[in-house]
């Protein structure tokens, strides 16, 4: 149950990080495709880890039943993943030092002009200016790296789970196995009871009838 709880809150976390990610990469890769060029690295890469990795989340997650029997195989796709996010962080590694907002300050003055006459006043102005392009692609390396950690956790948490499966299933057979041993060996010993049984009463028959042939 601690399993089911924990998994299904890392998997839900995951899906909220990739379908941004993937849907603003989407956008960029849309637009290299209308202008007829190859869409670089620092782009396709991340958008095609995001993409295959918002499906397995959904279908693992989706697929609970399924995903706890094959934990094992869980975790090692998963891990996987974790390798392929980090790669992908490594192609956007140019964006983390970019700096996406600008902030300009400056002098602005103002006149108010009343009955008594007009008065001049002096103050500064905030001008903030923010490139969209940058942002989203700092957005995108961010739920990257975030991703990495993510599917760590998941992968030690199905490999954790199907550790604890597989040694409940051998520990199971053991028992099943001894349990048969002692069923048979019981078979095979009132097996041969009966038959010395039935051998000692043949034996005392036939003594008994012998004794009577010779009265």
């Amino acid at each position: 149950m601690l399993f089911a709880v924990f998994f299904a809150f890392w998997r839900f976390m995951q899906i909220l990080t990739l379908i941004p990610t993937m849907g603003m990469l989407a956008y960029f890769v849309h637009a290299f495709v209308e202008r007829n060029q190859l869409t670089p690295d620092l782009y396709l890469v991340m958008f095609i880890v995001s993409t295959i990795a918002l499906a397995w989340a959904i279908y693992t997650l989706f697929s609970y039943h399924r995903s706890s029997a094959n934990a094992l195989a869980v975790a090692v796709v998963d891990l996987g993943f974790v390798g392929a996010f980090i790669a992908a962080v490594w192609y956007m590694r140019s964006v983390a030092n970019a700096d996406c907002t600008r902030v300009v300050i400056g002098q602005d003055s103002w006149t108010i002009a009343g009955s008594a006459g007009s008065l001049t006043v002096n103050g500064a102005s905030v001008d903030i200016s923010t490139d969209k392009t940058c942002a989203m692609l700092k957005a995108c390396f961010a739920f990257g790296i975030m991703n990495c950690i993510m599917f760590f956790f998941t992968s030690v948490l199905a490999w954790w789970h199907g550790d604890r499966l597989s040694s409940r299933r051998d520990s199971g057979r053991r028992s099943s196995k001894n349990t048969y041993y002692t069923r048979e060996t019981h078979v095979h010993r009132h097996g041969h009871r009966s038959r010395s049984r039935s051998h000692g009463g043949s034996r005392r028959s036939s003594h008994h009838s012998h004794r009577r042939a010779y009265v």
